[in-house]
Formats: structure tokens, C-alpha cells, sequence
């Protein structure tokens, strides 16, 4: 039986925003509905290795190699900055339409994907979160994991969804601007280049 106490506190945790929700925030906001689904459905996807990994137990592993986390940390950090650059770049020649083709849908998915695939500390957050709301006498603990497991990650998809597309309504008013569609790109770059610098400077 699913708790409420790990409902509320799932619910805590995926509505807090980080890197997944500003990503979607601002797919939604520079290229509509499709865009914003589309990065809500690839952040989501992003944390299913994580949730395999502390289910198997591989990320316990991840936490006592030092070489293993630094690898990660340090190519999710480099992705970040990339993307922040790529934001930056982008100032000015956005396309505001809905007919994102199936191509350009996909490559929003995996950047959402990569995002948090690339983000270490996801593994290690499940592997202490998930555990908690295990009953002592659970007959089969890995599928309670599991059951929880796709708890957390709908709603996961549902909160990203509810973001992209509250950002997708206030966007008709962004597009009237270029100052403001300037403005609020450079600053979706630079908060971007700060998790990522973040990231790079936080010890195991």
C-alpha cells in the first residue's frame, strides 16, 4: 500500500524546480505546447536509469567510487554549460509556431533526457528516498521499488506537463517583445551556466 506521507513528500520533491522543470519552462515558453511536452516526456525518461540503478543497488556503487561520480558529474556539468551556451546563441532567431516537426520534437526530448541522465546525484537521492517508504515486512521489496519507482515518475510527467504548459499560456504575451524574449533567454542560459558550474564545484 502506497503511503501518503511518500506521496506528499514525492510531490515536494518533483515541485521544487530544478534543471528539468526550467528546461521545460522554457521550451514551453519559446516554442510552444509540443515543445514543452515533449521536454517534460524526456526529463521523465531521464531519471528512469536512475531509478533502475538504486533499484539494483548499482548506484550505492556509484557513490563509493570517487573516479565514477567525478566522470558523470564533470559530463553532466560540461552538458549544462553547453546548453546555457546554445540559449545564448539562440537570442533573437527563435521561431515562435506550433509546427515543430517530429525531428526538432525529438531533439527537445533529448536534451531533457540527457539532462538528467547526466545528473549523479539523482542515483544517490533514490537510492536514500525510495528505501523510506518500504514496509519492513514488504514479501517483495525490489517490487515495491518498483511500484514506487512509477509512482514517482508520473508524477514526475504530470508536474513537468502542468509547468510547460502554464508557461505555454503566458507565452503569447513573451512573443510580443523581442526585449523581453532577449531578456529571458540570456537569463535561462545564465542560470543554466550556474547549475552546471554548480555541479562541477559540489563534492561527492
Amino acid at each position: 500500500m502506497i503511503s501518503l506521507e511518500f506521496l506528499l513528500t514525492a510531490l515536494v520533491v518533483v515541485l521544487v524546480p530544478g534543471t528539468g522543470v526550467i528546461y521545460t519552462v522554457s521550451s514551453g515558453l519559446f516554442l510552444g505546447k509540443k515543445a514543452s511536452l515533449a521536454a517534460a516526456a524526456g526529463c521523465t525518461a531521464g531519471i528512469i536509469p536512475h531509478l533502475v540503478a538504486s533499484i539494483l543497488g548499482l548506484s550505492a556503487v556509484l557513490h563509493v567510487s570517487a573516479i565514477g561520480f567525478q566522470i558523470v558529474k564533470y559530463a553532466g556539468a560540461a552538458y549544462l554549460l553547453y546548453l546555457a551556451w546554445a540559449t545564448w546563441q539562440e537570442k533573437g532567431t527563435l521561431k515562435f509556431n506550433e509546427s515543430n516537426g517530429n525531428q526538432r520534437l525529438l531533439q527537445i526530448a533529448k536534451r531533457g533526457f540527457l539532462i538528467n541522465i547526466l545528473n549523479p546525484k539523482l542515483s544517490i537521492f533514490f537510492l536514500a528516498f525510495l528505501p523510506l517508504f518500504v514496509p519492513e515486512n514488504a514479501v517483495s521489496p525490489t517490487l515495491n521499488l518498483i511500484i514506487l519507482s512509477l509512482i514517482f515518475m508520473l508524477m514526475t510527467l504530470i508536474v513537468f506537463v502542468l509547468y510547460g504548459l502554464s508557461a505555454t499560456s503566458v507565452r503569447k504575451y513573451v512573443t510580443r517583445s523581442p526585449n523581453i524574449i532577449s531578456w529571458m533567454q540570456r537569463s535561462f542560459a545564465i542560470v543554466f551556466a550556474t547549475i552546471g558550474l554548480k555541479l562541477a564545484m559540489t563534492e561527492q
